[in-house]
């Protein structure tokens, strides 16, 4: 997933809207008269700055979306950018407004949001009994509460138009449970079931809600995280791959999308057989 790292600090909130600078031929954000018009569906893509974010907004923009991206590293959301008409919305998400900022300047960036993909997240890896109570806080503000409130900002405005969909990057800890990553999996399993409530809630109104849940992924964040992936099975998928599969939920309007796909699978063996699920865990884990 697209992470920074868990020992990293943050910010006080910045309005992105001051800080926005589009590239290509994308206009800047003023704050004044009606958001410039584009015929294209806009995408909002957080995490956007490396690994999945990154690679999602790259496929994106292949497919002739308008992409507004966001991160907390302007020269790497550059980078993403490059040889496209995004505009960047720096960010950041831990701050206590961070998201309501982001939404209010992507919408008027635009005036709309076709599809929001929240991929910006941090991890930590280490025996729950020693994880500071600050890394706690940081790692379920990010990942789980800066997540809805950032949906919550943006979801009037794709009722009122009667479309959009909500892109939720979870993880397979979420579902499963991971050793050592007790907080992170917690905050995963909260967006899962985030999704299937908000879901049902949003029948009838033409606006979707996507869970993507992949297992390791070749980016920084295991890195950041303070401990590097040393498990020989699953081996990590490609940023690509996922943002592959975050196209393909969007385009097909899925509910789910497991990376690899066969990662469906243990969730189903806990829920049907919680016994046989954690003697296969305790001996595989």
């Amino acid at each position: 997933m697209t992470h920074t790292g868990s020992g990293s600090t943050y910010d006080p909130p910045v309005d992105p809207a001051r800080r926005a600078r589009p590239t290509a031929s994308a206009s800047a954000a003023r704050g004044h008269g009606p958001p410039p018009s584009t015929d294209r569906p806009v995408a909002l893509v957080t995490g956007a700055s490396s690994g999945i974010g990154a690679a999602t907004a790259r496929r994106f923009a292949a497919g002739g979306w308008h992409l507004l991206l966001s991160g907390r590293d302007r020269r790497r959301l550059e980078e993403t950018a490059a040889g496209t008409s995004a505009v960047l919305l720096p960010a950041d998400l831990a701050a206590p407004e961070g998201a309501r900022l982001l939404a209010q300047a992507a919408l008027r960036q635009t005036g709309r949001i076709d599809a929001l993909v929240a991929g910006a997240g941090i991890g930590w890896a280490g025996p729950f009994r020693t994880m500071p109570h600050t890394d706690i806080d940081r790692v379920l503000f990010l990942d789980l509460n800066a997540t809805l409130h950032l949906v919550r900002e943006v979801l009037p405005s794709m009722v009122e138009a009667g479309r959009g969909r909500v892109v939720l990057v979870g993880s397979v800890a979420g579902c499963v449970g991971v050793r050592e990553e007790a907080v992170y999996s917690a905050a995963k399993a909260g967006l899962a079931v985030f999704a299937e409530a908000l879901r049902q809630e949003l029948r009838g109104t033409g606006v979707g809600v996507t869970l993507v849940v992949p297992g390791p992924v070749e980016t920084r964040f295991f890195a950041r995280r303070g401990r590097p992936y040393d498990r020989s099975h699953p081996r990590p998928a490609s940023p690509g791959s996922v943002a592959g599969a975050v196209w393909d939920a969007v385009s097909r309007g899925r509910d789910d999308a497991y990376v690899p796909a066969w990662l469906a699978l243990p969730g189903r063996v806990r829920g049907l057989t919680p016994r046989l699920y954690r003697r296969l865990l305790n001996r595989f884990g």
